[in-house]
C-alpha cells in the first residue's frame, strides 16, 4: 500500500504520544503510542470518551486480565476516533480551512496522491467526483504501538505471583492482538525470547495467502547484527519482521542504547547494501517454520521495510536518508514535542523545551533500568526529586511499580527509584564508613534515579484534564539533543512544511549535521568510559575500548568519503562537516593514546 507520508512520529515517553493517533492519523501520518502504562491508558480512555461523548465503563483492577482489556479498549477507541475523523475529512469540501485541504497541503510535494489530486482539480470536477476520488485515494495513518521488551517483570495479586502471561509486556501483546487495529507492534530495548514466543499464540501475526499480515512486527534495532539475529529467531517461530527501525545509538530521545562505536551512517549503509540478503535469509527460515505449524505459506518473499530515526532535523537530512540510504520512512520525534496538534505536552514543560540549550539536554543516569537516558535539565520531576532529597526523604512512593527489578534487599523485586529501595541502599552505604567525598558520590548515585513510570505520563493527564491525584503534576521529559535547535511552538502544518522543505522553523544557523552530532556524542561517551577505566583497566575493558576506537575510526573515514563524494548534497555545510570530522579524528586519536597509556600503566602495576 502506498503511504501518504515519508515520515512517521515515533513513540515519545509513556504519554507524550499516547493520543497522537487521534490527532494525526486522519492526515495519513503514522505514529506510535506506548502500551507500557495501563493506568495512564485507562485514564486517557475515560478522558477521550468524555471529550467525544462516547459511553465509558471503567475497567477496574478487579476485572480478570484488566491490563490487556484496558489496552484493547483504548486501542479500539483510538481507531474509532481516528476513523471517524478520516471519514469526515474525505467527505469535506476542498476549501480554505477544510480538513481535506489540510490533508493535501501537508503531503510531500512528490506525493503521488497530491499529484493525482491536482490533476483531478484541473478537470473542474464536481463535489461528488472529489469525494469519490478521496474515498479511494486517501490513506489513513497507521496506529502503531510500542512494547519495551524489558518490561516483563512478574506481577502479583494478593501477594501471590501471577502466571507469566499476566506481566505487563505479555498483556500488551494480548491487548494489541485482540484489538481491531491492523497495524504494527514495535518491539524496543533488545531481544526477549520468551516475549517473542508469546506472539506465536495469536493468528493476526501470521501472513495470509497474499502475504498480508494484520498485526505486523517491527523491531527497533541499532545495528545489522542485532537485526539478523532477532529476525531469524522470530522466523523460526513463523513470525515475520515487516520492518527494522534503525535508531541512532545516542542521538535520540528516551533511553539511549549506545553501540560499540558503530556510527549511524555506516550502519544505514550496511542495511542498504544487505537488505535483500537479509530478507531472503529470514524468509528461507520462515517458510519451513510456517509449514511445520500448518500455517499458510506465502508464495512470494514478504515485503521488508527499513526505516530510520534519531536526530533528524532538516528537510535536507530527511531527503538524504530517503534518497541515499533508500529507507522507507524517516522518524521525526523530538521536534514534534513542540506541536500541540500532535503530542501532549503541558505548558510548563513546553516552555522549558522551547528555551532549552545544548547544556540543558544531556544523557543522564536517572533511569532505574540502569540504561543511559536522555533528559532535560531542571524538568519538574527532577526538581521535585531534589526537593525530596533536600528534605531527607529521597525516592518515589512508587505508585505504579512498572520497573520493579531489584532484589538486593527484598524477595519481591522493587524499583531503584523507589523510597523503599533508596532507604535500604543508603542504610547499606552508611555502614561502609566511607570518607565524605566518596560517600557523597555514592549517595548521589543512589538518589539520582527518577520515577519514570509517573514522570513520563503525567503531561498527557494534565493536557487532557484527566485525573492526576496519584501522579501529581511533576513531569519528566526525554527529548533528544535536537531539541536545542527548535525554539518555538508550531502548528502541525508548519512542522510538516519544515519536514518537507517548504519552510524552515530553525532560527539558529549553528545546528550541526545529524551525523556529526552523533559522532561528537560518541566521543564524549568514549571519554567517560576511558575516565572510568583509569583505575580499573583490565583485559576486558582494554578489548572493549580498543574495539570501540577502531569502529569509530572506520566510521569517521566513511563520513569523509561520503561527504567528499556526495557533491549534490550538503553544499552549504560540507566544509564545516569536513572540518568537524578532522577535529573529531584528532580527539579520537588523543583518546586512543590515553587508552594505550592507561593499559601500559596497568601492566606495570601488575608486574
Amino acid at each position: 500500500m502506498v503511504k501518504a507520508h515519508s515520515m512517521h512520529i515515533p513513540i515519545m515517553g509513556l504519554g507524550f504520544t499516547i493520543d497522537t493517533p487521534a490527532k494525526v492519523a486522519q492526515y495519513g501520518i503514522d505514529s506510535v503510542l506506548s502500551l507500557g502504562d495501563d493506568i495512564l491508558i485507562e485514564k486517557m480512555r475515560k478522558a477521550y470518551c468524555e471529550k467525544f461523548l462516547i459511553p465509558y465503563e471503567e475497567i477496574t483492577t478487579k476485572i480478570e486480565d484488566f491490563r490487556a482489556k484496558r489496552i484493547t479498549a483504548y486501542l479500539n477507541l483510538m481507531h474509532k476516533i481516528a476513523t471517524d475523523k478520516f471519514e469526515d475529512l474525505k467527505a469535506s469540501t476542498f476549501e480554505a480551512g477544510s480538513e481535506l485541504k489540510k490533508y493535501i497541503d501537508m503531503l510531500p510535494n512528490t506525493s503521488s496522491i497530491k499529484n493525482e489530486f491536482f490533476e483531478l482539480m484541473e478537470k473542474m470536477p464536481n463535489m461528488d467526483e472529489i469525494k469519490n476520488w478521496a474515498k479511494n485515494a486517501l490513506k489513513m495513518g497507521s496506529i502503531d504501538v510500542n512494547i519495551m521488551t524489558k518490561v516483563d517483570q512478574t506481577n502479583y495479586k494478593n501477594g501471590e505471583a501471577l502466571p507469566i502471561e499476566y506481566n505487563d509486556a505479555f498483556a500488551g501483546i494480548r491487548g494489541f492482538a485482540t484489538s481491531v487495529l491492523e497495524s504494527s507492534l514495535v518491539f524496543s530495548a533488545g531481544m526477549n525470547p520468551r516475549l517473542y514466543g508469546y506472539a506465536e499464540e495469536f493468528d493476526g501475526f501470521y501472513p495470509d495467502e497474499s502475504g498480508y499480515i494484520k498485526k505486523k512486527i517491527v523491531l527497533k534495532v541499532s545495528d545489522y547484527r542485532s537485526a539478523i539475529i532477532q529476525g531469524k529467531f522470530l522466523a523460526k517461530k513463523g513470525l515475520w519482521v515487516s520492518e527494522f527501525r534503525i535508531e541512532s545509538g545516542l542521538n535520540c530521545g528516551g533511553h539511549a542504547f549506545a553501540t560499540d562505536g558503530f556510527l549511524f551512517g555506516p550502519i544505514l549503509n550496511e542495511f542498504m547494501n544487505k537488505k535483500e540478503d537479509l530478507r531472503e535469509a529470514i524468509f528461507a527460515i520462515l517458510k519451513p517454520a510456517l509449514e511445520k505449524k500448518g500455517r499458510v505459506v506465502p508464495t512470494d518473499t514478504l515485503p521488508l521495510k527499513i526505516t530510520a530515526q534519531g536526530g533528524v532535523g532538516t528537510a535536507e537530512e530527511h531527503e538524504f536518508l530517503l534518497d541515499h540510504y533508500k529507507v522507507d520512512s524517516v522518524g521525526w520525534g523530538t521536534p514534534f514535542l513542540l506541536v500541540p496538534e500532535a503530542s501532549s505536552v503541558d505548558e510548563i514543560t513546553m516552555n522549558k523545551l522551547m528555551n532549552a540549550e545544548e547544556k540543558d539536554l544531556y544523557v543522564s543516569s536517572v533511569s532505574p533500568l540502569g540504561i543511559p537516558f536522555n533528559n532535560l535539565r531542571n524538568n519538574t520531576k527532577d526538581l521535585e526529586k531534589e526537593a525530596l532529597i533536600a528534605a531527607g526523604r529521597p525516592g518515589s512512593p512508587c505508585p505504579k511499580q512498572y520497573l520493579t527489578y531489584n532484589t538486593e534487599f527484598t524477595e519481591k523485586p522493587i524499583c531503584e527509584a523507589s523510597r523503599q529501595y533508596q532507604k535500604l541502599k543508603i542504610k547499606e552505604l552508611d555502614s561502609k564508613g566511607l570518607d565524605k567525598e566518596k560517600y557523597q558520590i555514592a549517595y548521589r548515585k543512589i538518589v539520582n534515579k527518577s520515577c519514570l513510570c509517573v514522570g513520563l505520563g503525567t503531561s498527557a493527564l494534565t493536557v487532557n484534564g484527566a485525573d492526576n491525584k496519584v501522579e501529581g503534576e511533576a513531569v519528566l521529559v526525554c527529548p533528544g539533543p535536537n531539541m536545542a535547535y527548535f525554539s518555538r511552538k508550531v502548528s502541525l502544518a508548519e512542522m510538516m512544511d519544515h519536514v518537507y522543505g517548504r519552510t524552515n522553523i530553525i532560527a539558529r544557523n549553528d545546528r550541526p549535521n545529524m551525523f556529526i552530532k552523533e559522532l561528537k556524542m560518541y566521543i564524549d561517551y568514549l571519554k567517560e568510559k576511558v575516565d572510568a577505566a583509569k583505575d580499573t583497566m583490565d583485559k576486558k575493558q582494554e578489548k572493549y575500548l580498543t574495539r570501540f576506537v577502531t569502529n569509530m575510526k572506520e566510521g569517521i573515514q566513511y563520513y569523509k568519503d561520503l561527504f567528499v563524494q556526495t557533491k549534490d548534497r550538503f553544499i552549504n555545510t560540507r566544509a564545516t562537516i569536513l572540518s568537524e570530522l578532522e577535529i573529531s579524528e584528532k580527539l579520537l586519536n588523543l583518546l586512543n593514546y590515553e587508552i594505550e597509556t592507561i593499559v601500559e600503566e596497568s601492566k606495570k602495576v601488575e608486574v
